[in-house]
C-alpha cells in the first residue's frame, strides 16, 4: 500500500484510469447501439458483448467490475491530499452505493428471486430508471469527481504539495517573483 501511494501512485492512477475509460467505452458503445443505430436492448451489447454475449448477461462480470472500481478507489485514496482527496472520497462514496446495487443484482441472480417480482435481477434505483440509463448515470457520478480529483492531484496548492508523498504533481511549484530572480 505504501509503495502504491508513493513511488507508484502515478502509474497506479494511470492503470486505474485505463480500466475506467475502457468500461466507459463499453457503456458508450451500448448507448450508441441503442439510440443511434436503433438496435434492440438484447442486440446492444457494447464492444466486447457482441463477440461474447454472455458478458452482458453475467451478473458476476458486472459485480466484479463494481468491486474492482471500489477496491481501486480505496487502494489509491491514501495518495491523495487536500481538495483532491475530498473529490476522490466523493467518487468512493458513490461507488459504495453502486457496488451495493450490483451486489443486490448478483444475489438475485444467484438465488433466483428478483426484487419486486421482476423477470430479471433489478436494483433499487432500477425500479425507477431503466438499467442502461441508470448505469450510464452511475458511471458518470463516479467518474466526474474522480477526474476532478486527478486534475487537482496533479496541480496541488503549496500546502497540498507539501503533504504529498508521491510525485504525481506535474505543474512546478510557483515561486514569488522576487524569489525567482
Amino acid at each position: 500500500m505504501r509503495t502504491l501511494n508513493t513511488r507508484y501512485h502515478r502509474a497506479g492512477l494511470a492503470f486505474y484510469l485505463f480500466i475506467v475509460v475502457a468500461h466507459w467505452a463499453e457503456h458508450v458503445a451500448q448507448a450508441v447501439q441503442i439510440w443511434v443505430l436503433g438496435w434492440s436492448l438484447p442486440e446492444a451489447r457494447g464492444v466486447l458483448g457482441v463477440p461474447f454475449p454472455w458478458l452482458v448477461t453475467s451478473e458476476w462480470m458486472h459485480y466484479g467490475y463494481a468491486l474492482i472500481m471500489l477496491v481501486g478507489l480505496v487502494l489509491l485514496l491514501p495518495g491523495f491530499t487536500g481538495r483532491a482527496r475530498t473529490w476522490w472520497k466523493i467518487s468512493l462514496g458513490v461507488q459504495v452505493w453502486h457496488h451495493l446495487e450490483h451486489l443486490l443484482l448478483l444475489l438475485q441472480a444467484l438465488f433466483g428471486a428478483n426484487l419486486a417480482g421482476r423477470a430479471a435481477p433489478t436494483s433499487i434505483i432500477q425500479l425507477l430508471v431503466p438499467r442502461v440509463e441508470l448505469h450510464l448515470f452511475y458511471n458518470a457520478l463516479v467518474f466526474a469527481p474522480m477526474v476532478v480529483a486527478m486534475y487537482l492531484h496533479r496541480r496541488p496548492s503549496a500546502a497540498e504539495r507539501a503533504a504529498m508523498r508521491c510525485a504525481c504533481a506535474t505543474v512546478p511549484e510557483r515561486r514569488p517573483v522576487a524569489e525567482a530572480a
